[in-house]
């Protein structure tokens, strides 16, 4: 069997800096696709440049998120908070029109881009449900028949293993941290965010899927926070929306 490999990524929140780090990082490398969780837009200052770097990706395969939909009037955003709200009606008056027309592309999750596995920004449930807990987890297992599913949302690298009747719960906290997988097994994985990490680790998270054997390695790396940073303020949005990155929470 042909060995692959998939760059898995999520919550990009219009952090160019960010995003520009995880493709230096993975250049050399060849995937067959990358797979995004949703949120391109949101909190950060660079929409456009952001999903100008994603629609020139080679078979990206993406789902919409919760921010992306507020950004495009699916939803009102009643349940954002102050900052999130400024932020999106900012998005809204700088996202071009073929930039909106991309995002407005994005379909709901949750989408199978490979037999048995899919992705999905929150639970398999429901697009917007966040996956904290075992009761969360097994909702999404028993929703769906999926073998392996990639989730974002929450902006933690995690991941839940259902084995017969058993869940186990992990947090990753540690970079480069290797998951085999196990064939009895199925798994909901989320690689954290790459613009916006809340898991009080400030590098970029995404993660990496290998096909023969089974494998994911989760990923964090350091990127330009500062530039991220100035332009979130340059743009006038909220100050606790560039604080934040410098402490990833």
């Amino acid at each position: 069997m042909k060995r692959s490999r998939y760059l898995v990524i999520s919550d990009i929140h219009a952090n160019e800096a960010a995003l520009s780090a995880v493709l230096r990082f993975v250049k050399r490398r060849r995937y067959e696709a990358v797979l995004c969780m949703g949120d391109l837009v949101g909190y950060g200052a660079s929409p456009n440049p952001v999903i100008h770097r994603l629609k020139a990706l080679k078979h990206f395969k993406a789902v919409r998120g919760n921010h992306d939909k507020v950004c495009l009037g699916v939803e009102n955003g009643d349940n954002f908070n102050t900052s999130a709200r400024l932020a999106i009606m900012w998005t809204r008056e700088k996202l071009t029109p073929i930039n909106r027309a991309f995002l407005a592309s994005l379909p709901k999750g949750p989408l199978e881009v490979l037999p048995g596995i899919v992705i999905a920004h929150g639970s398999t449930v429901h697009e917007d449900t966040y996956i904290f807990s075992e009761f969360d987890g097994r909702e999404a297992f028993e929703a769906r028949p999926f073998k392996l599913c990639f989730i974002g949302h929450t902006h933690y690298p995690s991941y839940f293993v259902l084995k017969g009747n058993s869940l186990d719960c992990v947090s990753v906290k540690e970079p480069n941290l290797v998951l085999d997988l196990d064939p009895d097994a199925r798994y909901l994985v989320n690689p954290g965010s790459v613009g916006q990490p809340r898991n009080r680790n400030p590098m970029a998270s995404f993660a990496e899927y290998y096909t023969d054997p089974q494998r994911i390695v989760f990923r964090a790396i350091p990127y330009d926070i500062e530039a991220a940073a100035e332009k979130i303020r340059r743009a006038g949005l909220p100050e606790s929306l560039w604080k934040r990155l410098q402490v990833g929470s």
